[in-house]
């Protein structure tokens, strides 16, 4: 059985405005990972993820690149105990 991890994520540089949030979630479900994301006030991105460690690794990977627009200039992650709180994957406000 694959470790269940989760991790919080904050993400910088020109992630809003681009689709980050939708292009998140589609990634995060094509990798079975569950959580939220959103647009913070100060121009970053927030987002919690959860799931198999390797399905939340590739969704964290993504998140260095982002959409096609984006320019991501840093993605600060903390891990976390995994809760198992969430049943699928969100865009939050």
């Amino acid at each position: 059985m694959e470790n269940k991890v989760r991790a919080h994520a904050i993400i910088t540089g020109r992630v809003q405005g681009v689709f980050f949030r939708m292009e998140t979630q589609r990634a995060a479900r094509s990798h079975g990972v569950n959580g939220w994301v959103r647009n913070k006030m100060d121009g970053s991105v927030e987002a919690v993820f959860e799931g198999d460690e390797a399905g939340v690794k590739a969704t964290l990977a993504w998140c260095h690149q982002g959409p096609p627009h984006a320019g991501v200039s840093n993605v600060d992650v903390t891990w976390q105990e995994y809760v198992g709180e969430f049943s699928e994957f969100s865009v939050t406000y």
